[in-house]
């Protein structure tokens, strides 16, 4: 079974729906609290390229400080490297909950996508 890795951040109300989910559906997971413990650029990096999702997806587009960052103009000409150091070194831009599951990386909680997405054997 692929382990799940959940990056979290404890009073976002979509990591608790994501977290009692696969509670429900049995599914061990290690919980990550993604702002004392963020992914690191190279991994953040890694995630993204095997996700095959655009870099925007990775990041909380609807938080406080990505609209103080000014981010929104300036995200289309960040190469993948310089939006990874950007996430790495403030996990409260990251979009969470992140679930990482063997080659399943998956920015935000949607429980269509998550079931469909997450392998458990």
């Amino acid at each position: 079974m692929a382990e799940s890795i959940i990056y979290q951040y404890p009073n976002c109300s979509s990591c608790k729906k994501a977290l009692d989910w696969m509670d429900e559906k049995k599914i061990e997971y290690k919980s990550i609290h993604i702002v004392e413990a963020p992914p690191s650029a190279r991994d953040l990096k890694e995630l993204i390229e095997k996700s095959g999702l655009p870099v925007r997806k990775f990041f909380n587009t609807s938080g406080r400080r990505y609209r103080e960052l000014g981010l929104k103009d300036k995200l289309d000409s960040m190469s993948i490297d310089e939006a990874a150091e950007l996430l790495a070194g403030d996990g409260m831009l990251i979009k969470r909950p992140l679930l990482v599951n063997g080659d399943t990386i998956l920015p935000g909680f949607k429980d269509s996508l998550w079931g469909s997405s997450i392998v458990t054997e």
